[in-house]
Parts: C-alpha cells; structure tokens; sequence
C-alpha cells in the first residue's frame, strides 16, 4: 500500500490506475479507524478496482466548543489497518495542502444540512461539505463509500453529488455494531468503564421505538420513551426524532421510508445512532 502526501503524487498513482483501466473508489476517513471502516474498504474491494482511504482530521466541522486536539489520532495503527484490508493507496494531507492560505471557499448544502446535527452543530455540515468536495475533486472517484451511522451527512453527500453533477456513486454501508448493539465510532474510546455499560441504553431504545411504529403504535409516543429511556440511562438528549430517509424532514411523505436519528451525550461524549424504518409500518402508523 503507498501512502501518499502530496497533491501531485497522489494525482500520478490515481492516473497510473486509470491506465490499467481500473476504477477507482474511494473511502473519506479522519482515522481512528476501527471495525466500522474496514467494512468501508471491504465493500470498496470489487474486481477491477483500487481502493483508495483518506485519512484527515477536518478542522473546518468542529465547533469552537468541540476540541479538536482531543480526537483520537493513530497513524501507524491506521496505517497497518489499511495495509493488511487490501487497501491500494493511503491518501493522507496536511491542513496545508487541504487549505492552504488564502482558501476562502464554503461549500453548504441547504435542506437536509439544518435540522439535527445541522442544529445542534451550527457549521458542521458545510465543513464536511468542503472537504469531501476537495477530497473528491483531489482523488477524482468513480466511488465513494460512506457509512450509515452518520446519516445525515449521507443524505448530505447525496444531494451535493446531485445538485453539483457529480459523477461519482455514493454507496451507504450499514453500521457495524459491538456485540451489545453499540454503534461502532472513533469517539467511544471517550467512554469511561460506567459510561461504556450505559452506552447501550442508545441501540436499545431506538430498537424499542422501531418496533413499536412497526406494529402500528403512536410514533410520537415511541419516541417519547426512547427519550425517556435514555434519560433514565443518564443521557442528555439532543435529539430523538423519525425523519424522512431522503429529505431528513420530519413532515414527509408518510409511504416513503423512515429513519429514526438520534444524538445524545454521556458525559462529555456525544453519541449518535440510527435505525431504518420501513414504508409499511409508517402506513400502518
């Protein structure tokens, strides 16, 4: 696997693959990586094609009250990750070479981007915006890979490739879970031991208020008590709400599927999960 860190070598090897006539996929990580984004490289991993990981820690959608120093950062441990999933190419910037002086683009996509995590994290989602722009406009996919557990900027994703004509197909992979149903994140190593026990409570109240809409019961009183069962839990909720898969509006279509988000907060570790909703249980609803 080559590990690339500059712009002009990283445009060399992917022209190299270009004329052996393989396509190129690419998986967009800030490392840390685990279980959850080999799955990314695993499903990349298709006859005729090369995989090519980023790894970037994004200034541009952390907050001013989120620290950025304090995310997790193991670049030989990455690296060797890759290595050993098959990985081609490791595509690994600096912030200089991502946004060099004087770089005064924002890329925002409005809609999906303002509820939710575009809420509770005002800027967010027009960092991951530029950078996956860059990333794409760098790397140049035919592919790209993205996991489900960050939901809504999957639906992000989607809609800037649609509106900006990209030609690049965005492939959602579904969670990967600890044995307890725990959704796998660089962030839970923020967890202390009592923390990590608790930390559960998040899959399975989202469980619970799944099948409740799926056999028809009241949809606001399922997600009343998940909340209610995260706070029991010791959580502070930022949100616990059943969207449209594709807008993220709250108000859509009722024969279109569902999602069912939610962000909450142990201690200072916030949390996100989600859960699919079928069209038939919304209309039986």
């Amino acid at each position: 696997m080559q590990t690339i860190r500059q712009t002009e070598s990283l445009r060399e090897a992917v022209a190299a693959y270009r004329a052996e006539g393989a396509r190129v996929a690419l998986v967009p990580t800030m490392g840390a990586l685990h279980a959850g984004h080999m799955a990314l490289v695993e499903a990349a991993k298709r006859p005729g094609t090369r995989v090519i990981a980023s790894i970037f820690v994004n200034p541009k959608q952390f907050g001013a009250s989120e620290d950025l120093s304090r995310y997790p950062r193991k670049e030989a441990a990455d690296t060797r990750m890759l290595k050993e999933a098959g990985c081609d190419l490791l595509w690994m910037p600096a912030v200089e070479a991502m946004y060099p002086d004087g770089f005064a683009t924002n890329i925002s996509v409005a809609g999906v981007s303002e509820g939710l995590d575009g809420a509770a994290r005002p800027g967010h989602f027009d960092g991951v915006a530029t950078v996956v722009t860059k990333l794409f406009n760098q790397v140049r996919p035919d592919i790209a890979y993205f996991g489900e557990k960050d939901f809504q900027q999957l639906a992000v994703i989607r809609r800037m490739v649609i509106d900006l004509d990209m030609d690049i197909e965005i492939i959602g992979v579904p969670t990967q879970r600890e044995d307890d149903g725990l959704a796998l994140s660089s962030r839970n190593v923020y967890l202390d031991e009592e923390q990590r026990a608790r930390a559960v409570a998040l899959p399975r109240s989202l469980g619970v208020a799944a099948k409740a809409i799926g056999r028809g019961d009241d949809p606001e009183a399922a997600l009343q008590t998940a909340r209610e069962a995260l706070i029991a839990a010791g959580f502070e909720i930022d949100y616990v709400e059943l969207v449209d898969a594709t807008t993220l509006a709250p108000d859509g279509d009722p024969g279109q599927p569902r999602r069912l988000l939610a962000a909450a907060r142990l201690g200072t570790t916030r949390l996100i999960d989600n859960l699919a909703i079928d069209a038939f249980s919304i209309q039986q609803s």
